[in-house]
């Protein structure tokens, strides 16, 4: 209702007058604050069960904490492409052999898509073997691709970079969709073949068996104030035991960190990296709109050390709609980068700006996105479960594209938990069902050929030239040899180990945004309809509070507050006067997750807010 959208978005605006001004000069503390800083006492900023345990906490005695339990056969965690697809191929092989196979999937978002956001340009390759009658089923992929541009930039120009068949960018065949919309049609296939879907239930715990399988999940327990203490309304969340549950969080998911740590599942790869995309979504002058068109660019304004691009898709839905956006590695060094500003900065550039002038922009948002490939994919099964999609990591960096590889994966481990948990006459070693076939047929299918061959590009960038050695190296190696050469390169290492001393790096001056091409952090996060109920512990948990001053802010200069595109990240004067203290503005949190990637000193733990909390994006 119209009252409900006022309350929410009230809310969403007295959360929002938290964030910092978004044209402070960047270099924001002295030395004699940072001085200052460590001799105080730490002020108490992470209230969370998960750091301060309740049952040593006098205040939850005598609170009842029994949870009530329910039984299916799969049970999977992400209502995104990869669960989705996962739920789907599941009911599809049910139906087809005539068993019965009860499979719930829960959802953090209010709704199936609201937490989904991408560029997107979709590959259908797999969505063809999922629904070979994709186009009778109404799929809203309205926009084929008519046109493929590849620039590389300068301050003032742009240089054309040809777009030869077989290269990764190349679009052919692909469609430009709204990820969102895509993601919400593919929740309404599920439903038809009888899949149980619960969104607005976070999973917030694994749950083990005596063996140490995995037996299911836990929902979030809602009823906690802001202090940690218990509401009267408190109420525990639900228990999911499965035969088989599929961790399908997306990239970064904070149960598959757990999963890493009890099974041992990076012991044998690299660390993953990362980069964070954002996004906005504009209506703009009719004579400009190219429906079909794919513009990618590199170059300015990130310098050639700085992995990174942007995209701007012309969508055909009935409206001049375009989508655009600007992805930055978060192997970034200095931590005065804002990846928010570069993205405002970049629209000003005299090939962008034209489009969007006169239009509207509609809609904002970002996400943190794999690109560590196939160097950093971890062991994808353990006893009672698998990791599926964007989680461990499946995305297709050169190409950008990572939803034709997630669904595929949802999809292969559908097929093989279903032969495990059909088979009569299986004696399964631990209460949990072990598939280790699904990491067998992964690695025989297109997604393991595909990522094999491009395995090299990203990390080929860390070279002296970077970014224009990266591309030397992507015609020579990709496009002559198909990515065929007998080597593989390696990583860096982790994000969070990439930033270098504030002291040992130059401030970057931003423009300030003019309210017509770019804006202030403000009012892009009230585009994204994110609203959290107030009184909860924070989200974003800290492992010690008194980290950020001591060490973020002291070496780093606060980075956090430049990294977070949701202005969640703050630091203020402590109420004395004397020093600084980091203020968490929870209720902006857009769920990106680069927090958690990024935070040089790997205190930040990020945990699932109550169900129904984060964004509200509409087809991103």
């Amino acid at each position: 209702t119209n009252e409900s959208a006022l309350c929410r978005m009230q809310t969403c605006i007295r959360a929002l007058k938290t964030v910092p001004a978004d044209h402070a000069a960047p270099q924001l503390y002295t030395v004699v604050h940072r001085r200052t800083c460590s001799s105080v006492t730490t002020p108490r900023i992470t209230t969370h069960y998960t750091i301060h345990p309740r049952d040593k906490d006098p205040r939850w005695e005598g609170v009842e904490m029994e949870r009530f339990a329910d039984e299916a056969d799969v049970v999977i965690v992400g209502g995104g492409p990869a669960g989705l697809s996962a739920a789907i191929r599941l009911k599809q092989l049910a139906n087809e052999q005539e068993k019965e196979l009860r499979v719930c999937l829960v959802e953090k978002a209010s709704q199936i898509g609201a937490h989904t956001l991408s560029g997107a340009c979709l590959e259908p390759s797999a969505l063809i073997e999922l629904f070979p009658d994709w186009k009778e089923r109404g799929a809203p992929l309205h926009t084929p691709v008519t046109e493929d541009v590849f620039s590389i930039l300068t301050e003032k120009y742009r240089i054309p970079v040809p777009m030869l068949p077989g290269l990764p960018m190349n679009n052919h065949g692909n469609y430009i969709v709204r990820l969102g919309n895509f993601v919400r049609w593919l929740g309404e296939q599920a439903e038809e073949l009888g899949v149980e879907l619960y969104p607005g239930y976070a999973a917030a715990e694994v749950l083990f068996h005596e063996d140490g399988s995995v037996k299911g999940i836990a929902t979030n327990d809602v009823g906690i104030a802001k202090d940690g203490s218990p509401k009267d309304v408190f109420e525990r969340g639900m228990e999911l035991h499965a035969k088989v549950t599929m961790f399908g969080e997306g990239c970064h998911g904070h149960l598959a960190k757990q999963l890493y740590k009890q099974f041992n599942l990076r012991e044998n790869c690299e660390p993953q990296t990362y980069a964070i995309g954002l996004k906005e979504v504009w209506t703009i002058d009719e004579k400009k709109w190219r429906p079909g068109r794919v513009e990618h660019s590199v170059g300015w304004p990130l310098n050639r050390n700085t992995y990174g691009g942007s995209f701007l898709y012309h969508l055909n839905e009935g409206e001049p709609l375009v989508a655009l956006g600007f992805v930055v590695g978060l192997d970034y060094t200095n931590p005065y980068l804002s990846p928010f500003r570069e993205f405002q900065r970049w629209k000003h550039h005299p090939f962008v700006a034209p489009t969007l002038e006169g239009g509207n922009r509609i809609a904002y948002g970002a996400r943190a996105l794999n690109e560590g490939g196939i160097q950093s994919i971890p062991k994808l099964t353990f006893p009672g479960g698998m990791l599926i999609g964007c989680s461990p990591g499946f995305m297709n960096v050169p190409k950008i594209k990572g939803t034709h590889t997630a669904m595929k994966s949802g999809m292969l481990a559908a097929e093989s938990a279903f032969a495990k948990i059909t088979d009569e006459n299986l004696n399964s070693e631990t209460t949990g069902l072990h598939v280790p076939e699904y990491a067998e047929n992964l690695k025989k299918s297109w997604i393991w050929k595909e990522l094999h061959a491009v395995r090299n590009i990203r990390p080929s960038f860390h070279n002296y030239f970077g970014l224009y050695g990266g591309m030397v190296y992507t015609g020579i190696f990709y496009w002559v040899l198909r990515g065929k050469e007998p080597w593989t390169l390696k990583h860096c290492g982790l994000d969070s180990a990439q930033l270098k001393p504030a002291k040992d790096c130059t401030p970057i001056e931003y423009p300030k945004p003019d309210g017509k091409i770019s804006f202030d952090l403000l009012s892009s996060v009230a585009l994204s309809g994110t609203n959290h109920e107030g009184d909860q512990p924070a989200h974003l948990t800290l492992k010690d509070d008194s980290v950020p001053v001591a060490r973020n802010l002291a070496i780093y200069d606060g980075p956090e507050q430049r990294f977070c595109p949701a202005g969640v990240y703050e630091y203020v004067p402590l109420e004395t006067g004397e020093g600084m203290r980091l203020q968490i503005n929870a209720q902006n949190c857009v769920h990106c997750k680069t927090c958690d990637i990024k935070d040089p000193s790997q205190n930040i733990n990020w945990v699932v807010p109550e169900g129904s909390g984060g964004p509200a994006y509409n087809g991103m």
